[in-house]
């Protein structure tokens, strides 16, 4: 079983936003365990990753993949950390320069932008496309 960890500034607040992250994370429970860090604000989010070893930021300047390569990055990432993995999410204004410095990898969903809630259900989907196309399932179809 994998463990996913998503830390990010603020939390959902449409609950129909947070229903379909639930049914996402739902779906991802026989693979993947997701946890949500919640931070009040950057300074927060820079104190929680300081315990982290290694973490993975979404940012506009990050890589683009397909969904079929963001499997294969996501499993290798996955193997290669021990079935742990942490993804970083910034506010309305990005990350913090010290943050992105000091992740992994960048990854950028898409050159388009997005609210960071959005880009959480994206990601929490995404994430769950990577692990079916994994399996061989026709979710990806």
């Amino acid at each position: 079983m994998y463990k996913i960890k998503i830390a990010t500034v603020g939390k959902a607040k449409e609950n129909w936003l947070q229903d379909a992250l639930e049914e996402y994370a739902a779906r991802l429970k026989p693979f993947a365990a997701i946890e949500w860090i919640l931070a009040k604000n950057s300074e927060k989010l820079k104190q929680f990753l300081k315990e982290e070893t290694s973490y993975i930021c979404l940012d506009p300047k990050g890589k683009l993949y397909s969904s079929e390569q963001f499997s294969l990055f996501l499993i290798g990432q996955l193997q290669a950390q021990g079935s742990r993995l942490t993804f970083v999410i910034g506010d309305a204004e990005g990350l913090p320069p010290e943050i992105r410095q000091s992740a992994a990898a960048l990854l950028s969903i898409s050159p388009m932008t997005f609210t960071h809630q959005m880009t959480r259900l994206i990601l929490l989907e995404q994430l769950y496309r990577a692990i079916e196309i994994d399996r061989g399932t026709a979710y990806h179809k």
